[in-house]
């Protein structure tokens, strides 16, 4: 190899390196805004709303305008680049931050909504780092990069809450404008590392690669059709479980505070174990640790249904986080690996819409199960289809697809 090209080749992997790391910085930072809104949104509702009935209205727009958005998030990326995504997607977020803020200082109910569907919009599209990361770096090197984006978040989970904190009555006696007004420097500084990042774009498709995808041909291939349930049942079970914890806790004697012990330890579970996940892909094999998730999911389910002391609740979030983490990394790294780059945006995009759906069918179920019934029979809902997903997993590995 002559020098001219000997350097060409470092310059490239420094290139690389350099990106891998600014999207990890631009990850954190920009995702600290989703913890803050798990918090914000109810609470800013309950505060506005003229009924107590719509006072989860905004976070449920939050999610439904996250479905809409997903498909065509992705599309753009997929003509536009990646760069252009990110950058819309703050600018979204931005938006979203200020009509909070006025929002709040107004008293303007529907402002509020208006603010969490640009923010959902927002969150969609930045949840696209996890792909972008993983096309900037060997395949073989896929699943420990998403991990990476993963862990990430676990810096984001301690940002979050602890802006909140610090800015929620900094515009006193206007409850809560202060911390979405702090939305908007998150995103800027978050912001920095995109515009410095070269993402692994797209250029120059041969004919061949320029022809229509259809993404029902996609789908029929198997590792791509289990790559997108086993991402929406992880995240699904997950949303389901997790969102009632609170309701179901203080309804069986615990305190607010216990409630908010087991939620920031289940945010623990979800992320920590990202720093190991990428590893554990590349040694036991990606069906391997999807199916190692389902299996947690599914005994966090029947923990919860085994009882509602404090430990259970304990034990039920936490194995509940580290089942999703496998189930979500897992799933991430199959689809990554199974799709051709011209196949990227139509098809991460339809995944991305059918893991919104999944997240707005499970956070609005779960609250009718748990008020309608009961924390054990959400659990026990769980069940059935964390139990199809580990028979088509079975079915895969027979089919001779598990080797991927």
């Amino acid at each position: 190899m002559s020098d001219l090209a000997q350097n060409a080749t470092q310059d490239e992997t420094f290139e690389n390196k350099g990106s891998f790391v600014l999207i990890l910085i631009a990850a954190a930072i920009l995702g600290s805004a989703m913890p803050m809104l798990i918090v914000l949104g109810g609470l800013a509702g309950l505060t506005l709303t003229p009924h107590p009935t719509f006072s989860t209205l905004p976070p449920s727009t939050q999610m439904l305008a996250g479905l809409f958005a997903a498909a065509p998030i992705s599309y753009l990326m997929g003509k536009k680049g990646r760069k252009a995504g990110f950058l819309i997607s703050a600018g979204c977020a931005a938006v979203g931050g200020l009509l909070g803020g006025f929002a709040m200082m107004t008293s303007q109910f529907w402002l509020l909504i208006l603010a969490h569907m640009s923010l959902g919009a927002a969150l969609v599209g930045l949840n696209y780092f996890r792909f972008a990361i993983s096309e900037i770096v060997p395949k073989h090197m896929q699943s420990i990069a998403i991990s990476f984006i993963l862990a990430a978040g676990l810096i984001s989970a301690l940002i979050g809450p602890e802006v909140f904190n610090q800015t929620k009555d900094f515009l006193a006696p206007v409850q809560f404008a202060g911390a979405y007004f702090a939305i908007v420097p998150i995103i800027v500084l978050g912001v920095i590392p995109v515009l410095f990042t070269r993402f692994g774009d797209v250029k120059n498709q041969s004919d061949e690669d320029k022809k229509l995808v259809l993404v029902r041909d996609v789908l029929k291939r198997r590792p791509v059709l289990l790559a997108v349930l086993a991402s929406c049942i992880s995240g699904g079970i997950m949303m389901l479980l997790m969102t009632p914890t609170p309701l179901a806790m203080t309804h069986h004697g615990h305190s607010e505070l216990e409630a908010s012990s087991v939620i920031k330890w289940h945010v623990i579970a979800m992320f920590a174990p990202s720093f190991f996940t990428g590893w554990i892909i590349k040694r036991m094999g990606v069906i391997n640790v999807i199916s190692i998730g389902m299996v947690l999911l599914a005994g966090a389910s029947a923990l919860a249904i085994a009882g509602v002391s404090l430990h259970h609740f304990y034990g039920a979030l936490i194995i509940l986080g580290i089942g999703w983490n496998f189930g979500f990394i897992g799933a991430t790294t199959l689809l990554a690996q199974s799709l051709e780059p011209h196949e990227r945006a139509k098809v991460q995009g339809f995944n991305d819409t059918a893991l919104a759906l999944s997240f707005t069918v499970a956070s609005f179920s779960s609250g009718a199960l748990v008020t309608s019934f009961s924390w054990e029979v959400v659990a026990l809902a769980a069940l059935p289809v964390l139990i199809i997903m580990l028979v088509l997993l079975v079915f895969l590995r027979k089919a001779g697809q598990s080797a991927i």
